[in-house]
């Protein structure tokens, strides 16, 4: 289980732990759609193209890791290390997203607390940099949401 904690209330850093151990800190991007995080001492850089709706992992080298395409979505994938997986929101109104195999929920991710913003999320057989990667961009979508819905 990795569950994502924010560390301040005035900028987005969420602090991110596997089995309770600290294992990143996700750190949003000041200018662009995405942020950066680094796991047993390697880097990684999340970035969005200009709708939001497609997000490139990319290691300390540039060689891209991981790619989520049609992020937002009701249905939406990450393809990473030579697979395909696959997610679907739960709900129109919810913020659950289930990853699936053959159709059928084996995981899920959900924010656990719209005031402070936890995350819980259970991948299975997902690397853990995909994991950050994934919730990454899950906390980069809420976020906008919550920015849209501010400014209307």
């Amino acid at each position: 289980m990795l569950t994502a904690e924010r560390m301040s209330m005035w900028r987005g850093r969420y602090q991110l732990a596997a089995d309770g151990r600290p294992v990143a800190v996700w750190d949003p991007s000041w200018w662009r759609t995405g942020g950066n995080f680094e796991v047993d001492g390697r880097g990684y850089e999340v970035r969005a193209n200009g709708w939001g709706t497609k997000y490139r992992m990319l290691d300390a080298m540039g060689t891209e890791v991981a790619l989520i395409e049609r992020a937002g979505r009701k249905r939406w994938s990450v393809q990473a290390g030579g697979r395909v997986y696959e997610f679907r929101r739960a709900s129109f109104w919810g913020s659950r997203q289930e990853l699936l195999a053959d159709g059928v929920p084996v995981g899920s991710l959900r924010r656990t607390s719209a005031w402070t913003g936890a995350i819980e999320a259970d991948l299975p057989g997902m690397p853990l940099p995909v994991q950050i990667c994934v919730v990454g961009v899950q906390i980069a979508i809420w976020q906008a949401q919550q920015s849209a819905a501010a400014s209307s």
